[in-house]
């Protein structure tokens, strides 16, 4: 139990820093970049840096969501004795099928807001 009530706490804090990223980007007057590998584009090559910033910002705070629903579900599935190995597969998958997901957001906002 202990180990749960660790992993729910590591998970929640790991989607409050993903939401706090969100925020943040949010609340950016200057354009945001996806992650840190990417330099942020010039707000000369944004048709509009506002909405560029919020729909990045949203991104982040709904993965946030998104990881501690996860989290949730796999320990409901946990408590109802659902099969721990599946449940943790699941918690894999959401985490980083939800990278690749933003990844091709992002790529979809390149394509809608550069000039």
């Amino acid at each position: 139990m202990a180990g749960t009530v660790i992993y729910f706490v590591i998970m929640c804090l790991a989607a409050l820093l993903m939401a706090g990223i969100g925020v943040s980007q949010i609340k950016s007057g200057k354009p945001v970049g996806f992650y840190t590998g990417v330099k942020p584009p010039d707000e000369k090559e944004l048709r509009d840096v506002k909405a560029w910033n919020k729909k990045h910002g949203m991104m982040w705070i709904l993965y946030g969501v998104v990881m501690i629903g996860g989290v949730l579900a796999q320990m409901i599935g946990s408590a109802c004795g659902c099969n721990e190995v599946l449940l943790l597969i699941l918690e894999i998958f959401t985490v980083i099928g939800g990278i690749f997901v933003m990844m091709w957001y992002h790529m979809r906002l390149e394509k809608q807001y550069r000039r």
